[in-house]
């Protein structure tokens, strides 16, 4: 349609006949619906939805994903040790929660993302941890200066500036450097991942 059909049809039209009671009472209905809506207590605005709750949901959205894409990532790899420490699964969920991420960790119970209530964890490369105690094993991803709690042990991971990794719990110390455990059950592997 080009323009002068259309100034054609538009001039032809004719405009709508309304009740003068009509007219003069509509901006007082559009007031009054406006109103009732803003006024009902208790109810918010139509389309508010606070900061808090789209936080709130980025956060389980990613919780759920974690695990899935970690559960897809397994079996195309043997070693879930090597899956945890998936330098591009890291960095995106250090990016996600900037000074917020405590540890990643995987026990007999799956994975759990372990997150600080404020911003304050401090940044350092991320370690990789594997505890066995028997037949139960658990692998996490954490930061100097966490304390992870695994079971019943909660364990203070430390590292240094030559590369050597600290556990800490109640009963021992144990380091990447010394080794350092009696208890011939455990077995603790840790490295500094670099990514």
């Amino acid at each position: 349609m080009t323009d002068p059909e259309l100034n054609k049809i538009l001039g032809a039209a004719r405009e709508p006949a309304l009740d003068s009671e009509y007219i003069e009472d509509f901006p007082r209905q559009v007031m009054a619906g406006l109103s009732t809506k803003a006024d009902r207590p208790g109810r918010p605005a139509a389309g508010f939805f606070p900061g808090w709750a789209w936080g709130l949901a980025v956060a389980l959205c990613v919780m759920t994903a974690i695990p899935v894409w970690l559960s897809v990532e397994r079996k195309k790899n043997d070693s879930p040790v090597e899956v945890l420490a998936d330098a591009k699964l890291i960095r995106e969920t250090m990016a996600m929660f900037p000074n917020q991420l405590r540890a990643i960790v995987r026990d007999q119970n799956g994975i759990k993302l372990e997150l600080a209530e404020q911003a304050d964890v401090p940044g350092s490369p991320p370690l990789l941890v594997r505890v066995c105690d028997g037949k139960a094993c658990a692998s996490f991803i954490t930061f100097s200066g966490q304390e992870i709690l695994l079971g019943d042990k909660k364990y203070t991971v430390l590292s240094g500036d030559d590369g050597g990794i600290i556990l800490e719990t109640e009963k021992f110390v144990w380091s990447s450097k010394t080794g350092g455990l009696g208890d011939k059950r455990m077995k603790i592997s840790a490295r500094v991942l670099d990514i």
